[in-house]
């Protein structure tokens, strides 16, 4: 009952922070944090892995589903830099001053258990304020590939530096095999997973059942890696991306359904995620005076880790691309041209390919400082501090549980109330949106798409006029031609099908292999990097649409 309490509560304050402009992450949290003081007010109890295994592995789906693997390969490196270089840099630092500390009596391993829970950002509210306000594609692009990778880092080494403090056991003993273990593992399973995932929605052709089907896909990638040790977070990304390039092999209703229902989902959990961050602000603080800890000492080594989080994301951004921007200033001033022998070019030639996708523009100085500020800490690092054992393999307590509990609930909040309500103030700031301009860039992918299915179209329908069906005349080919051709260029206007005739078979025969064909034509530009994927995904849509309405009309008729 509590939980549906926390629900409604939580989408209601999302809805009055919609209308009136405001982030509803900021919002909940406060309302959360106010609602916990109230008098004989107890918390929803969520065990730490049931948080985990129910809301960190939906949200990583929905993100994957909508966020191309070409766009992913094409902007890897910032990517790997923040999602795995940041977290091992945040956790070590963290935890070197932490056990400096002497406000604490944290030893380094206790505190690399405490850097591992606070180095992973949620780029939830990130994205979604990015997206608001505009922020250039490829930061939105580098954004939200941190944050479907950036969860696996963190988590691999919270279980190794929990095991060393606890005593406990490892599925690999050596840490870093134990890293290239859930590494590898993962994918694989989430890749399998997404593969059968696809070849029984094939089999299914029911909407409704390759819905219910997809909900089930997170949860069965997650669960079967973490049985096999490997990283459940991995298995669910690479599931996602399996199942979204596979869009094509699914019906226009299962697309649409998804992506409505996914929208939906990702809403309630969100709301539900940060509801639950406030709600426990004030039981934080009685654990803390359970175990006898000095409030003022743990407030003031929750304050340093804190600033120290805030601090290390921009000199490292600055530093992995600025030392990036200088060696390639260096390159281009000295390099030597190497001449070209002939040898080793047909071996060479899948890697240079590959290495040709990869987006080398640098980020300017203003989505830099961007970058650096969306550090929010979010559902992991809850999730991650809750998963602390409450005692040893000897049976003793864990030491500092409830003063690692507190700091990281402190950073979580902090870095939301801080980096979450300054940040669409920043973007607005160094006039990054580009809402702020004429969408030049914007048109000129969206000519791209328009470009590319006006093509496919004609190919299709050039195709049906010179090989019409048997019994078709060529008047009446020349109609249907005419209102497919004019149909495909202007997505507002409705096509009349006609009464249930042989004119409305062929219409609907025809006007299908157009949309298949497009389809195919704007994933294969997609592919290929001739296109950028948000130009894409809003053609596709649009395609999806067009051919609800066409079919709805042809249904209704017949």
């Amino acid at each position: 009952m509590e939980l549906i309490l926390v629900v409604v509560g939580a989408i209601v304050v999302t809805a009055i922070a919609h209308r009136r402009g405001l982030e509803p992450a900021l919002i909940i949290v406060m309302v959360g944090i106010a609602v916990s003081f109230a008098p004989d007010f107890e918390p929803p109890e969520l065990d730490s892995h049931i948080l985990l295994t129910v809301v960190l592995p939906p949200l990583l789906y929905s993100a994957a589903l909508n966020f191309s693997f070409p766009t992913f390969l094409r902007n890897i490196r910032p990517i790997l830099g923040l999602g795995v270089g940041l977290v091992v840099i945040s956790a070590f630092t963290v935890a070197a001053v932490s056990a400096w500390l002497v406000l604490v009596p944290l030893t380094f391993a206790t505190a690399l258990v405490l850097g591992a829970i606070v180095a992973p950002p949620d780029a939830v509210t990130a994205v979604a304020v990015g997206r608001k306000l505009g922020l250039p594609k490829k930061v939105m692009a580098i954004l939200t590939g941190e944050s479907l990778i950036n969860d696996a880092a963190a988590l691999t080494l919270f279980s190794i530096a929990v095991a060393q403090v606890a005593g406990t056991r490892t599925f690999i003993d050596n840490p870093v095999l134990l890293f290239a273990y859930s590494a590898v593992v993962g994918p694989v399973v989430g890749a399998l997973l997404g593969w059968i995932t696809l070849w029984i929605r094939r089999r299914l052709a029911n909407p409704g059942l390759e819905t219910v089907q997809g909900l089930v896909v997170p949860f069965a990638a997650f669960i079967v890696a973490e049985e096999l040790h490997a990283s459940g977070v991995l298995a669910v990304v690479v599931a996602g991306f399996v199942v979204g390039s596979g869009t094509l092999s699914a019906g226009y209703q299962t697309r649409l359904q998804e992506r409505y229902v996914w929208n939906s989902v990702d809403v309630l959990l969100e709301a539900f995620v940060f509801a639950y961050i406030g709600l426990h602000l004030r039981f934080v603080l009685q654990d803390l005076q359970e175990a006898h800890e000095s409030l003022t000492q743990v407030a003031i080594a929750s304050a340093i880790v804190l600033v120290l989080v805030l601090v290390i994301r921009p000199v490292s951004v600055f530093l992995m691309f600025g030392r990036s921007k200088l060696a390639r200033h260096v390159e281009a001033k000295w390099s030597v041209p190497v001449p070209d022998t002939g040898r080793g070019t047909t071996r060479d030639r899948p890697l240079a390919k590959w290495r040709s996708r990869i987006d080398r523009r640098s980020l300017s100085w203003q989505e830099n400082v961007v970058v650096s500020w969306t550090g929010m800490r979010g559902v992991v690092t809850l999730a991650a501090a809750a998963a602390i054992p409450a005692t040893t393999i000897d049976g003793e307590p864990f030491p500092e549980r409830a003063t690692i509990q507190a700091i990281a609930f402190v950073v979580s909040v902090g870095t939301l109330l801080i980096q979450g309500s300054t940040l669409p103030w920043l973007i607005r700031r160094l006039h990054l949106s580009r809402f702020n301009d004429d969408h030049a860039d914007d048109r000129a992918e969206e000519i791209k798409a328009e470009q590319v299915v006006q093509r496919a179209a004609d190919d299709v329908l050039a195709d049906f006029h010179a090989h019409p069906p048997a019994g078709i005349n060529q008047e009446l080919v020349a109609e249907i031609r005419a209102v497919i051709a004019r149909h495909a260029q202007d997505a507002d206007e409705m096509p009349d099908p006609g009464a249930p005739t042989k004119r409305a078979e062929v219409f609907s025969t025809v006007y299908r292999a157009v949309l298949g064909a497009q389809r195919a034509a704007l994933i294969a530009e997609l592919e290929d990097g001739r296109i950028e994927d948000e130009a894409v995904r809003a053609m596709l849509e649009r395609l999806d649409l067009q051919e609800a309405s066409v079919t709805a009309r042809l249904e209704s008729r017949l």
